[in-house]
């Protein structure tokens, strides 16, 4: 299970009070930080967090080769308390198919994006297709808008992976 830091001055803090289902960790689950001047929700690694709009169904979309791409940020009850406590009330957990707990903020769940290093942004406004599906992504920001900055797609089509 991918941990995230929490801010640097919460995070000694919070590393007595929440660890990982297998005993390792100590981390909380999510942290801000500011990627491209936006101020974001990353993880431990400091890639950036993001959610789909076509998920504030409270339905979980993204399955199959969609998380293959987009990684679901898998949660239990202690890393939400450990969220809410530093960040805001804004944090919640959604049953995904698979059977795992998924993190959300403000009701969205919460993805990393497989193709995307530490400190990028490259998956805010990224459009793609996975089932029949489309989904247009946007970084979890901390003021908490939803709106992407910027459109990408992969490829000149503007149709995304099309899975």
């Amino acid at each position: 299970m991918a941990r995230v830091l929490v801010a640097a001055a919460a995070s000694a803090l919070l590393a007595a009070g929440c660890g990982s289902e297998d005993g390792g960790g100590g981390s909380a689950l999510v942290s801000s930080a500011e990627v491209d001047g936006t101020g974001v929700l990353t993880d431990a690694e400091g890639h950036t967090l993001y959610t789909a709009e076509v998920e504030k169904d409270g339905k979980i979309h993204c399955v199959d080769a969609c998380a293959d791409f987009w990684k679901p940020i898998v949660a239990t009850d202690a890393d939400v308390d450990a969220a809410n406590s530093t960040l805001g009330d804004e944090f919640a957990m959604v049953d995904r198919p698979d059977g795992e707990s998924q993190l959300t903020y403000g009701g969205l769940p919460l993805y990393s994006f497989a193709e995307e290093g530490a400190g990028e942004l490259k998956g805010d406004g990224f459009t793609d297709d996975f089932q029949g599906t489309q989904f247009v992504w946007a970084a979890a920001r901390t003021d908490g808008s939803s709106t992407p900055s910027k459109s990408s797609t992969p490829d000149d089509n503007g149709g995304g992976y099309g899975y």
